[in-house]
């Protein structure tokens, strides 16, 4: 995705009049307010209470949220950094490998093993279930699609998979199984790989529960800074604080069944993870948020205050350890918020970017290319 200035230049070349400019400068800033009433649902904050630290065990600090869960963290830094260098210059927001992911702890040493950088042969097709309320600003962000575009070069393939920005996950559950049923069954092994990012991954895993139609259709489930454990924030939340979203221009979205918020209470996860084991059929792995406090943008640092009074590793949205599925894969620590990580906001909105979403670049492009080819290559090893 090129960063652009959104009104500075219309697809057909002519620079807009200065009554254009002004219109959409009023809707950038309609967009922004009605983002920052949202964060209404992060209230008041205040500074931490424990200083951030990465010199810590990452697989032993929650044994209750990290049961089973495979460390492989050294591969995939191993074919992100290979696919960093190879394509990444290319692309927007390139990061050296060592400021893209953050160390935490004691990592694996790297198996030294080649990475392949061509065509995929299994071609494995990325379906994105996104966050809360991405339905109500998604025409507001416009994003340019450059992750796709990315991906197809090397045959992949990723699409957004719509669901209600504002309804429960149960809702949500229901919607990811209707669109993976309308998709051709595979005549091979399956290549679809539902990503969850944020509430999106406690949308996913309701689904593979509820639904074990789609398993088969299924080559695994990532959690992408997803609130598989929830977010505190959410406890201090109502679900019309949500609504406000409903505001950004040019949205269409409705309240759907109005629970989305109580979808993200830690409460609410934990007792549903309690009460529907995940099905082994499905490979399940975990990419985590985990930014250095530098990496935080101006507008995020309030809620990341708040979450850091319970633990500092957090990405301004979720704790670290609520992003790790049970039994999953820990494939990486990321070094950016919860934002940066999915949503580009600054390169459509750049004002606001330079202003308020200050940490907001980072290369997804080569970060959701080097996902699949990590998958690709795991799968392949585990006969899945």
């Amino acid at each position: 995705m090129s960063a652009s200035n959104p009104v500075s230049e219309r697809e057909d070349g002519v620079t807009p009049r200065p009554v254009e400019h002004a219109r959409a400068s009023a809707n950038a800033r309609a967009g922004f307010a009605a983002l920052v009433s949202c964060l209404a649902l992060v209230a008041c904050a205040t500074k931490p209470l424990v200083p951030y630290t990465t010199d810590t065990p990452p697989l032993m600090l929650v044994p209750a949220s990290y049961a089973g869960v495979q460390d492989k963290r050294a591969r995939f830094r191993e074919i992100y950094c290979a696919v960093l260098e190879a394509h990444g210059r290319a692309l927007p927001d390139y990061s050296p490998c060592e400021s893209a992911l953050t160390r935490v702890g004691t990592e694996p040493a790297g198996t030294g093993a080649p990475v392949a950088l061509g065509q995929s042969t299994r071609h494995l097709m990325a379906a994105v279930v996104p966050g809360i309320g991405y339905d109500c600003f998604k025409p507001w962000l416009n994003a340019p699609g450059t992750v796709t575009k990315q991906l197809r070069q090397y045959g992949y393939d990723g699409f957004m998979l719509d669901v209600d920005g504002l309804s429960s996950s149960a809702h949500n559950a229901r919607q990811i199984r209707d669109a993976v049923m309308t998709m051709p069954p595979p005549d091979g092994p399956a290549r679809l790989v539902l990503i969850g990012y944020s509430k999106g991954a406690a949308d996913i895993l309701e689904a593979v529960v509820a639904y074990p139609e789609i398993r088969s259709r299924v080559a695994a489930v990532v959690s992408a800074a997803g609130a598989v454990g929830g977010s505190p924030l959410a406890n201090d939340a109502q679900q019309y604080q949500a609504d406000l979203l409903r505001h950004f221009p040019g949205a269409t979205c409705t309240s759907g069944d109005g629970g989305a918020v109580q979808s993200l209470r830690p409460a609410t996860r934990q007792a549903w993870m309690a009460q529907n084991p995940l099905p082994g059929d499905v490979r399940y792995y975990s990419l985590v948020t985990f930014p250095e406090p530098q990496r935080i943008s101006s507008i995020l640092e309030s809620s990341y205050d708040k979450l850091s009074r319970i633990d500092p590793r957090n990405d301004s949205q979720v704790i670290f350890y609520d992003q790790v599925v049970p039994g999953s894969a820990l494939i990486g620590y990321v070094n950016a918020d919860h934002w940066a990580l999915a949503v580009p906001i600054a390169r459509t909105h750049d004002m606001i970017g330079s202003l308020f979403v200050t940490q907001n670049a980072y290369p997804r492009e080569a970060l959701t290319e080097a996902i699949l080819r990590f998958l690709e290559e795991d799968l392949s090893t585990s006969g899945k």
